[in-house]
C-alpha cells in the first residue's frame, strides 16, 4: 500500500440501515471513492475479508473502526451477528481485500440472506480488476463474460474452458502466477490461437499488460510464474456457420417444448437460418417421432 495525502472531509449524513457492498482499491489507494470513505467512516459494523488488510486502508485515511472478519471460513459464524445488527436498524459495510465484494468471494450468500430478510442492499461501486483489465486489453468490450478462477488440474481446466468455447464474447479469467503458463497452454489447446491479453498488478507500481495470441502468450518467457494478481482475457472466436446437423439438433430440442411453427421461429432466430426451410424440416422431424 502506498502513502496517501490527508483524506477529504467526510459527509456527516447518517447512513440508512442496510448492507453496504463497498468496492475498495485493487492497488492504488487513490482509487477509493468519496462515497466509499463516507460508508467506511459511518457504518455501525464493518465486515472485512482480512482485518489486517482493511486496517491498513483505514489507517491511510485516518479512520478507525471495529471490524468483524467475514471470509469463507468465518461467514457462517458471523452471519447471525450480521443479521441481528440489520434487524436492530444498523448499517453494515462489507469489503474484500481488494476490488468489488462478491466477485470470487462468498459475499453473495450474505446478500441473498439480507434480501430474504427484507433489508436493503446498497452497492457502493468502484475498482474491479476484471473491468480494469478489460479496458486495457485491446479486445472487444461490447460483450464480455467473467468466469473467475479455473480448476487447478489440467484435465478439469480444459473441461472448464470448453464450456466457454462457443461463447461469442471476450472471456475474463483470474489466475495465479505459478499456474499461469499451464493455464495459457490449456487455453490455447481449447480455444485455438485467439487474441488474448494478460494483465498483472493493475493500478500498482509494476502494472503490466502483455498482448498476443494464446500460443504466443503460452510461450512468452515474461509470463513464467509472474508475481502478483493476474487477469487473463481471451477474445471471442470466429462464429461458425450452422450445419444441417446443428439445425436438426436445435429443432429436435425445440419440438419437445413448442409446436413446429414456433420451433422453426426459435431456431431461425438462434441460428440465423431461413424459417420456411426450418418449418419444413420441423414437420419432417415431427412425422418421424
Amino acid at each position: 500500500m502506498s502513502r496517501h495525502p490527508p483524506p477529504p472531509p467526510l459527509s456527516d449524513v447518517p447512513l440508512e440501515p442496510g448492507l453496504y457492498v463497498v468496492a475498495t482499491p485493487i492497488g492504488n489507494l487513490r482509487d477509493i471513492t468519496l462515497r466509499a470513505l463516507d460508508v467506511l467512516a459511518g457504518c455501525d459494523l464493518l465486515l472485512a475479508e482480512d482485518t489486517r488488510v482493511t486496517g491498513k486502508l483505514l489507517a491511510a485515511y485516518g479512520l478507525s473502526k471495529t471490524m468483524l472478519r467475514y471470509d469463507e471460513h468465518a461467514a457462517e459464524r458471523a452471519r447471525p451477528r450480521i443479521m441481528a445488527a440489520l434487524a436492530a436498524g444498523q448499517s453494515v459495510a462489507l469489503v474484500s481485500d481488494a476490488g468489488t465484494p462478491l466477485v470470487s468471494d462468498p459475499g453473495y450468500r450474505l446478500v441473498k440472506d439480507v434480501v430474504a430478510g427484507g433489508h436493503r442492499v446498497f452497492p457502493i461501486p468502484g475498482p474491479s480488476a476484471a473491468l480494469a483489465a478489460l479496458t486495457l486489453a485491446g479486445l472487444p468490450t461490447d460483450r464480455f463474460l467473467f468466469a473467475g478462477f479455473a480448476p487447478t488440474k489440467s484435465s478439469a481446466r480444459r473441461t472448464f474452458f470448453s464450456e466457454f468455447a462457443p461463447v461469442q464474447a471476450t472471456l475474463i479469467f483470474y489466475e495465479s502466477g505459478p499456474r499461469l503458463r499451464a493455464s495459457l497452454t490449456d487455453m490455447a489447446a481449447v480455444f485455438g490461437d485467439r487474441e488474448a491479453a494478460v494483465a498483472r498488478e493493475l493500478t500498482k507500481l509494476f502494472e503490466t499488460a502483455v498482448r498476443g495470441t494464446l500460443g504466443q502468450l503460452a510461450a512468452d518467457p515474461k509470463l513464467d510464474s509472474p508475481k502478483g494478481e493476474i487477469v487473463v482475457l481471451v477474445g471471442p472466436g470466429e462464429e461458425q456457420a450452422s450445419t444441417p446437423e446443428d439445425a436438426d439438433a436445435a429443432l429436435a430440442d425445440a419440438l419437445t417444448r413448442l409446436p413446429p411453427g414456433e420451433a422453426a421461429s426459435e431456431v431461425a432466430r438462434a441460428l440465423g437460418l431461413n424459417r420456411r426451410d426450418l418449418y419444413r424440416r420441423a414437420m419432417a422431424l415431427k412425422d418421424t417421432r
